[in-house]
């Protein structure tokens, strides 16, 4: 049989010249050789990029020096010594977390002398070689703070533990002062009016849905512009709802720009309320702040011929516009503040120390009351530092109260016996570390540590954390994350207070294992387990009888808690769990999720624990 190949097959099964096989031509393509071909573009594209440096909005150079005068591992902190070995130069904790075990621990360091003016002659040398430097953005002069702050943290750690709070009898010196700038002022009844309808708006708001997408259509630019005018819309609605009067003044030019004023002081409302009550507004804060973000944009505040955001009401700016900061001074502002514990006192002590701080309250308010400043917004400050100190004794409280258990009944570096060894092993009862008894115990100690100290400032830094995300020289990119489309912005006020933080826990712990955690979380674990702990001598018959004493019970529960609330498990299944680089709370929380398997879970039902869920 004879078969018929016509010109065309004969053509495409034969090989081609090697000399036109690269061309960019529909022969080459159609052809055999089609991975060869190449568009003739993208070859000046690889010769320029293979000769140049590599350029776009994501890319980062591996190879780039670190800026003279900061630290070779961050890039972010000043440099404070000099490894001779490594010839590197690096701050106090990156040289800490990079020398802390192996062959490096023996490295020698020498401190490295700077000057203020050395490191502002710096900065200024790298923006003016015209780099971006993301991290060094000044905003209302926060950078002196920080930078105050920092160098306080190079004090010695007995200055800077949590005791440095003012006891009723001792001068209060400038502490209530620092404190207050971080502390937001209550809100009035009024104001929690505005509050609940802002809420309702941001809950019917589907912002995320159409601005975090990659669509077509209208330009992000326009469509911000068109949520935020529809959420402000909604807004207006909701108040002639509640409020016929105001609502027929927002109405009546029916223009966004006139009533700037009135959504500025909304949506500082919820920014405030947010950050004096962290479990609050759990969903619709996220959609209120990436709005406000959208909004410092150049052009979209250009498109909405008005500004979103205004800064957050503090203590601190109220009684400086009126000149009141002297109330802050007084010695009488610690009984006015202070909290009112009754365990273990009678209930004729607790009485008078109530009428002590009624009376306290009273006295200020009245002393420091003047034009522009009513006795009753006196009154809002006190109220407003004294619950700063009720977060602080229902958060970092119990961090404290656990670092004290852990030292009591638990020794540093061996353990009485099998019961009081908080040695783990990884593949036993869940656990995914391996620790002796002396590395678990260091390993609790420093992580209980680290969420007390970042507790006792949770409010400074979630207000620096604001300043980082509405800033307007610093601009997020939104990046697919592994979890879906995210936003990734830098937040160099926030990073720095956090080292510093972490820098003073070092110095208080000595060894560092880093990790990283949900810290707004840690009370719902810690507070339910102390209540049990303080209440279990009131079921001593029962408890005698169960664990033989009540010192046994007591060490049962804190050993089971230090070793596996702090194994590194917890993930969805055993070979993804790792060793917990999620966070040490993943461990914690799969341990409360554990709770009901464990012997001794009668007795967290019999001192009246219901869950870990905040209802307690």
């Amino acid at each position: 049989m004879v078969v018929h190949t016509s010109p065309a097959s004969t053509e495409g099964t034969s090989q081609p010249d090697e000399s036109t096989s690269g061309k960019f031509t529909l022969e080459n393509i159609l052809g055999s050789n089609h991975e060869q071909v190449e568009h003739p573009q993208l070859k000046e594209k690889d010769l320029v990029s293979a000769t140049g440096p590599g350029e776009g909005w994501d890319e980062e150079s591996a190879n780039r020096p670190a800026t003279d005068g900061f630290c070779v591992e961050c890039e972010d902190q000043p440099a404070q010594v000099l490894c001779d070995t490594c010839a590197d130069n690096y701050c106090e904790v990156c040289f800490a977390a990079q020398h802390r075990k192996g062959s490096r621990k023996k490295h020698v360091a020498k401190p490295i002398a700077t000057s203020k003016s050395g490191h502002n002659g710096t900065a200024g040398d790298v923006k003016k070689n015209g780099e971006e430097q993301e991290d060094d953005v000044d905003m209302d002069d926060s950078d002196e703070e920080l930078d105050r702050i920092v160098e306080a943290s190079k004090a010695p750690v007995s200055a800077l533990l949590l005791g440095a709070q003012p006891t009723i009898g001792s001068k209060v010196g400038e502490w209530f002062i620092e404190r207050s700038k971080y502390i937001p002022l209550r809100l009035t009844y009024g104001e929690r009016k505005f509050l609940r309808l802002l809420d309702a708006a941001l809950q019917v708001s589907e912002y995320t849905d159409k601005i975090d997408t990659l669509g077509f259509g209208l330009s992000k630019p326009k469509r911000i512009v068109h949520q935020i005018r529809e959420l402000c819309a909604i807004l207006s609605g909701l108040v002639l709802a509640a409020d016929y009067k105001q609502g027929q003044e927002l109405f009546t030019d029916r223009d966004f720009q006139s009533n700037a004023n009135f959504y500025q002081t909304i949506f500082e409302l919820g920014r405030r309320h947010k950050i004096m009550n962290p479990d609050k507004m759990r969903t619709t804060y996220g959609k209120l702040i990436y709005l406000l973000q959208d909004s410092q944009s150049p052009d979209v505040r250009d498109m909405l011929s008005f500004s979103c955001v205004k800064p957050i009401i503090s203590v601190y700016t109220i009684l400086e516009e009126h000149n009141a900061l002297d109330m802050l001074r007084d010695d009488l502002i610690v009984v006015a503040t202070q909290e009112i514990y009754s365990d273990g006192r009678s209930k004729r002590e607790v009485q008078r120390d109530i009428k002590n701080k009624e009376r306290a309250i009273e006295s200020l308010s009245s002393k420091y009351q003047r034009s522009g400043l009513s006795q009753e917004q006196a009154r809002q400050c006190i109220y407003s530092i004294g619950d700063n100190h009720a977060f602080l004794r229902t958060n970092r409280d119990p961090c404290e109260k656990m670092i004290m258990y852990l030292k009591e009944y638990f020794h540093p570096t061996q353990s009485k016996d099998n019961k009081s060894s908080l040695a783990i092993r990884s593949g036993k009862h869940g656990a995914r570390l391996s620790h002796d008894h002396a590395k678990q115990y260091a390993y609790v100690l420093q992580s209980l540590t680290l969420w007390r100290e970042i507790l006792h400032d949770m409010f400074r830094l979630w207000s620096l954390a604001e300043q980082d995300l509405l800033a307007e020289n610093v601009p997020y990119r939104l990046r697919d994350t592994g979890q879906g489309l995210n936003r990734v912005q830098a937040a160099p006020k926030t990073f720095r207070m956090m080292h510093t933080i972490l820098h003073r826990a070092q110095q208080s712990v000595g060894t560092w294992t880093s990790r990283t955690d949900k810290y707004s979380q840690i009370y719902r674990i810690l507070l339910p387990i102390c209540n049990t702990l303080s209440q279990i001598p009131s079921l001593r018959s029962y408890i005698e009888d169960d664990f033989g004493s009540v010192d046994n019970c007591v060490r049962e529960i804190l050993c089971d808690f230090f070793q596996h609330g702090f194994d590194g498990s917890g993930a969805d299944n055993f070979f993804d769990a790792g060793s917990c680089i999620d966070g040490r709370l993943t461990s914690a929380w799969n341990w409360c999720a554990q709770l009901e398997k464990k012997r001794y879970f009668p007795v967290f039902l019999l001192t009246g624990f219901v869950g870990f869920d905040g209802d307690w």
